[in-house]
């Protein structure tokens, strides 16, 4: 039996990895801002522990991750789930909408990580498993910031797996496509205040359309998604990156292929740009 942390519990995907845990046999910790808003089922069971908690307040976090241990005895898996969603054309998006968005994608998640550590560093042992994005892994027109703040996600994901492991803790980016869940409503994705009509009909702006066709319509399952994420996380052994959906396997054959296609014709002179002195050996 293993304990999770998981913020942002109380709907979408982080949700359904409480269920999927739960169901498993493991405890959760469900954190959300609003414990009025969890379902019953993760109300109603004493393998969960409900925790309010603005992972943004980092003043809150301290207490949270103390409630956790003082009730299961430790943390052993933390899932930071939190995040939002944030569309349009970089020079749309102000300066006060990307700090917002990097204060909860970026920064809270950091916070977390950091309250958690010590108890997992003191077990011996623990899993790191953050919630990315296929936008991670691909810049697209239209989601620069959000691809910005899910690159930072990944790129601290890779470092985490190789620091902590001498304490025997593991760290994992998943990086779904997108679910049908409630991600592209008012409440979980952002706009920008205002819009630059030059953009108009471009792809940065087809972006900003597609979402009024896409939601509720998305391609990923949430619970077959939770389901594989928990069936991973309580292996042995996490890989570094769980590649989630049809969507993102496809988008990931391209970004290879891309990177392929751009290091062809320049490795050689790539390779030539080193000292002469480092060469001559």
């Amino acid at each position: 039996m293993a304990t999770w942390f998981i913020t942002g519990a109380s709907r979408g995907l982080g949700a359904e990895i409480a269920r999927a845990a739960l169901a498993g046999g493991d405890d959760v910790v469900v954190a959300a801002r609003d414990l009025g808003r969890l379902p019953d089922d993760l109300t109603t069971s004493d393998h969960v522990l409900g925790v309010e908690l603005d992972v943004t307040r980092s003043e809150q976090i301290p207490a949270a991750v103390q409630a956790a241990v003082e009730r299961f005895g430790g943390i052993d898996v933390l899932v930071n789930n939190a995040g939002r969603g944030l569309l349009g054309a970089v020079e749309e998006i102000t300066d006060a909408e990307a700090r917002s968005l990097f204060d909860l994608n970026v920064f809270a998640l950091i916070d977390m990580t950091r309250a958690v550590l010590p108890v997992m560093r003191g077990q011996g042992a623990g899993k790191i498993v953050n919630i990315g994005s296929r936008s991670g892994f691909e810049g697209e027109p239209g989601v620069g910031l959000y691809c910005a703040s899910k690159f930072a996600v990944a790129g601290l994901s890779e470092s985490l797996s190789k620091e902590l492991a001498p304490f025997g803790i593991q760290s994992m980016v998943v990086e779904p496509g997108v679910l049908r869940t409630d991600f592209l409503d008012a409440s979980s994705l952002s706009l920008p205040s205002s819009r630059i009509a030059e953009y108009d009909g471009t792809p940065a702006h087809v972006t900003l359309d597609w979402v009024g066709t896409a939601n509720h319509t998305q391609l990923g399952d949430p619970v077959k998604s939770a389901a594989l994420i928990h069936e991973v996380t309580s292996q042995d052994q996490l890989p570094t990156h769980l590649y989630l959906g049809p969507d993102t396997l496809d988008r990931l054959q391209v970004k290879l292929d891309q990177i392929e296609q751009d290091l062809a014709p320049w490795r050689e002179k790539s390779a030539a740009t080193a000292h002469d002195d480092a060469t001559a050996a």
